[in-house]
């Protein structure tokens, strides 16, 4: 478990062409964005969504910012308004917008500017099956993901869904960054396995930051 090296110091790991891991990078503001999810929750709460296909997804999820992500049985979109609420999504906290530009800029990505943050809940069993994210608009942004919580298993392949897939573990405060020729590269998250973290208990909570309207 790479909880062995928890005092290190920060440091990162190449991925792939224009990806990045960047381990414990967001240990250090756990507290306050594990703070801000409950509040964000508070207005727009975690759900299950249905796909277009008519699978109802394991991973709990809600979005703040000026665009939340959401499915339902007619497809995927972005929107500025919560559908379940018909409010607008909640605002994007300070400190998620601020380790997210922190992440990109170590990234390589010094203008990330988001406008969507998805909020993933995972409990064990959950997981992401492998896919593409592509409803963007600015696919020349990248894709800033934290981990908070439960380690995962991450998936993360290439430009097409038969291409081999690396299998990397993630753990609490890990962040990684995927953009330029790895943007549009498939990824999953294998099923969340049964623990109880010391913040977190038995959860892994996702925060993954994109760059959704022009």
């Amino acid at each position: 478990m790479l909880d062995l090296f928890a005092d290190q110091a920060p440091w990162s790991e190449p991925l792939a062409p224009g990806a990045v891991i960047l381990r414990r990078f967001a240990r250090a503001h756990s507290t306050a964005l594990l703070a801000a999810i409950e509040q964000v929750a508070a207005v727009s709460p975690f759900r299950h969504m249905v796909t277009p296909g008519g699978y109802t997804m394991s991973v709990a999820m809600t979005n703040c910012g000026p665009l939340g992500w959401s499915t339902d049985r007619h497809g995927y979109c972005y929107a500025a308004v919560d559908p379940q609420s018909g409010k607008p999504w909640p605002a994007m906290p300070d400190c998620f917008r601020q380790l997210a530009q922190e992440a990109a800029t170590g990234a390589g990505y010094p203008t990330f500017n988001p406008d969507a943050c998805l909020i993933n809940r995972y409990q064990p069993g959950a997981k992401l099956s492998l896919h593409q994210d592509k409803d963007e608009a600015r696919l020349d942004a990248p894709i800033v993901s934290v981990s908070l919580g439960l380690p995962a298993v991450f998936q993360f392949g290439g430009l097409n869904r038969s291409d081999p897939l690396q299998r990397v573990l993630l753990e609490h405060g890990d962040v990684v960054v995927w953009g330029g020729e790895s943007r549009l590269f498939y990824h999953a998250i294998l099923p969340l396995k049964e623990g109880s973290h010391p913040q977190v208990g038995p959860w892994r909570y996702n925060l993954t930051f994109r760059r959704a309207a022009e």
